[in-house]
């Protein structure tokens, strides 16, 4: 048996100083010094074998920030862990207190094509992996062919619409990491965000949606649908790459921020369709009569066809462990939500057939979190503003 552990980190906008990444936003060397200093202190306690990042606008920060949490690591055990000679050394405690850091550990940075000048920048993903990529990443975000949606049509019309999607938002980061005796499917993504998308008229400098002085709540209504059309597409590409490892026998692990919680429809689009209770019960598809069933052997080959696709939450699964009421890596307006997400495929639940291991334990550092609309909580925008999470596996040899 051997001890795994995975995180999604979104860092918010990770780039180095005097650099515009937004319109009139940048940090002094003294603000980019506190951020990578307080980025490195949370993955210096994070400690985990695989990371995956969101919000990287680049790679020489990131890296500058891996190595500096394992400067402080290597002082902390120099400090904390006992050598060879005590006698003591090898209590548990002491495998707690260790930091194993990264001197060896592979990086993948997934830049977004999306991206622009100063102040019009756009942030890609990344994940670290302490024990290697077992094959070379892949990134996936300009589509070799467009996802066209068309809708049904209705009340008799020839033509319901549809939805084109060209290219994701920011790309979707794929790599096959090492996982003890196991190679698991990794995906790292930051899905479209619920901030409305008002496409702006040629020759006009904005957005008429954009003015706030002339508030047109019907047109940032269309912008919070664009949004969510490509939110929920986004996370229709990515169940297509999912269910393709899971149909080669791997197993998959999709993380990040997923812009929504657990229940909403584009989440649920990437972790699958729950099984109905019992198929037997439920009108057949090519029905003749009222009485045409599925029959028990068809109940049980759909409730598979479904499983074997399907993925898992980490916070679910430690919710359903613990007598822990709520997880939130997200405070905004009174509202305390977990957009950030870490799905397993079957293949980490312990009662399942074709499992490797299972989840022991999941873990979110969010005693950062403030909530904007308290003026007694100020926000602190260096920080993140996003909780970490973790899922702590045990895996069979």
């Amino acid at each position: 048996m051997s001890a795994f552990t995975i995180a999604s980190f979104n860092v918010k906008n990770l780039i180095g100083p005097d650099q515009e990444y937004y319109r009139f936003q940048s940090y002094t060397p003294e603000e980019y010094a506190w951020k990578a200093a307080w980025l490195a202190d949370q993955v210096l306690t994070l400690d985990a074998d695989v990371v995956g990042f969101q919000e990287i606008f680049e790679e020489s920060a990131l890296r500058d920030v891996i190595a500096m949490a394992d400067a402080e690591g290597a002082e902390a055990n120099a400090q904390n862990v006992p050598d060879a000679s005590k006698r003591y050394r090898r209590k548990a405690i002491f495998r707690r207190l260790a930091y194993t850091g990264y001197g060896d550990a592979a990086l993948a940075f997934a830049p977004n094509v999306n991206d622009g000048a100063p102040g019009q920048r756009r942030p890609g993903v990344a994940i670290l992996a302490r024990h290697g990529f077992a094959e070379p990443p892949e990134i996936i975000q300009e589509l070799e062919a467009p996802l066209t949606i068309p809708f049904s049509a209705l009340g008799g019309a020839e033509d319901g619409g549809g939805f084109t999607l060209k290219r994701l938002s920011r790309p979707i980061l794929k790599a096959r990491v090492r996982a003890g005796a196991h190679v698991v499917t990794v995906f790292n993504c930051h899905l479209k965000s619920k901030l409305g998308e008002y496409p702006r008229p040629e020759g006009a400098d904005f957005a008429p949606e954009a003015d706030l002085t002339r508030y047109d709540p019907v047109g940032r209504a269309a912008g919070a649908l664009r949004a969510a059309l490509r939110r929920m597409a986004e996370a229709w590409v990515l169940r297509r790459e999912i269910v393709t490892e899971l149909g080669k026998g791997r197993p998959v692990i999709a993380l990040g921020d997923f812009n929504d919680g657990e229940h909403a429809v584009s989440s649920e689009i990437i972790s699958g369709e729950v099984p109905f209770k019992n198929y037997a019960w439920m009108l057949r598809h090519d029905a003749e009569h009222g009485g045409d069933r599925y029959s028990e052997a068809e109940n049980e080959a759909i409730t598979e066809a479904i499983e074997a696709v399907r993925l898992h939450s980490a916070e679910h699964l430690f919710v359903q462990k613990s007598a822990r009421d709520m997880v939130f890596t997200t405070a905004f307006g009174g509202v305390y939500e977990s957009i950030d997400q870490i799905y397993l495929s079957r293949h980490f639940l312990p009662r399942s057939a074709h499992s490797i291991g299972q989840m022991d334990y999941f873990s979110v550092l969010n005693d950062h979190l403030t909530d904007g609309a308290h003026p007694e909580a100020p926000y602190n925008k260096l920080a993140s503003d996003h909780g970490q999470i973790m899922a702590h596996l045990t895996l069979g040899d």
